[in-house]
């Protein structure tokens, strides 16, 4: 039975289809960037040195229609907020969630909506949130057209993924934030324990 749904938003070009890291692409909508090699369907086992991915981001940038997006603190805000707003209309319950430099973590609770729909919504709000306060101009795409929601399904497995999520802050050096829409998870009929998030976050 899935619990719950472990989403990842991309910021747009971050991971490409065809990338050395490989991904969960089947297909290249941009010939400009086959000239850079094929897809790897899946995470290659043996991650390249950063200098090769580097390299191919410089490549495939010159290839692109719009730049790369960076979220400093004002982005993380906005997309926050946003995110925010389509828990609370659409009654999702979220146990994690990280925005960071260029992607973000939601952890959202199993709902009438399937997890592709709910990430359709998140990356709609958060773009236009965006765009309304000018930190991204009107035909910028924001985020990958490819997201991705994992399913989970068990207490132990809802636990480790909002663990993950949460260490996300340390690995990229952001502060921690706990969002108001983001509840503490509590394993329900599986468990009487009750899991609270890690030390350091508000």
């Amino acid at each position: 039975m899935v619990i719950a749904f472990h989403i990842i938003l991309t910021g747009h070009a971050h991971w490409l289809p065809n990338g050395p890291r490989g991904s969960k692409s089947r297909s290249l909508r941009k010939e400009r960037l086959g000239e850079l090699g094929g897809i790897h369907h899946g995470r290659k086992p043996r991650q390249p040195p950063p200098e090769e991915i580097r390299r191919f981001h410089r490549e495939a940038r010159r290839r692109l229609d719009h730049p790369a997006p960076w979220f400093d603190e004002a982005h993380r805000r906005a997309i926050g907020e946003a995110f925010g707003r389509v828990a609370r209309e659409q009654r999702l319950t979220c146990w994690a969630c990280a925005v960071l430099r260029n992607h973000a973590h939601l952890l959202v609770r199993k709902h009438r909506l399937p997890g592709e729909e709910i990430a359709r919504r998140l990356k709609d709000a958060s773009r236009q949130a965006l765009i309304s306060a000018g930190l991204a101009y009107a035909g910028h795409p924001v985020w990958s057209e490819n997201d991705c929601a994992v399913f989970r399904d068990t207490p132990r497995a809802v636990r480790e993924a909002a663990d993950y999520i949460w260490g996300n802050f340390g690995k990229h050096r952001i502060a921690p934030r706990r969002w108001p829409f983001v509840a503490a998870y509590d394993t329900g009929p599986f468990h009487k324990k009750r899991w609270a998030s890690p030390a350091g976050l508000p």
